[in-house]
């Protein structure tokens, strides 16, 4: 498993001092590690609703996004698994931007 699937992308774009150095250093990483296309594999932790599980699954919409879901040993977080033939790093990148402006999810 290629160690930038550890950077922990958490209040990007909103969040950081500069989202913008943070994913263009996240894209060289991603073109220097990976071949693309690929099946590629998000991760995020929810708090465990209806609403946003939806919102999640508006942003992969028109995709052929397959999730695995996971609820929390307390109930309150569900974790979503979300595998996505992605056909290059700006792909990627673009389906992170888009989760992270939805209040309270944390990307992995």
């Amino acid at each position: 498993m290629a160690d930038y699937k550890n950077i922990n992308i958490q209040d990007i774009p909103d969040g950081g001092e500069n989202p913008k150095d943070f994913y263009e250093s996240f894209k060289e990483r991603l073109e220097d590690l990976e071949t693309f296309p690929k099946d590629y594999t998000y991760k995020f932790i929810l708090p465990k609703d209806q609403d946003h599980f939806n919102q999640i699954q508006r942003v992969f919409d028109d995709t052929d996004a397959r999730f695995d879901f996971k609820d929390s040993k307390t109930g309150k977080y569900t974790s979503i698994t979300v595998n996505l033939n992605v056909k290059d790093a700006d792909q990627v990148i673009y389906f992170y931007k888009e989760v992270a402006k939805i209040k309270g999810v944390i990307m992995l």
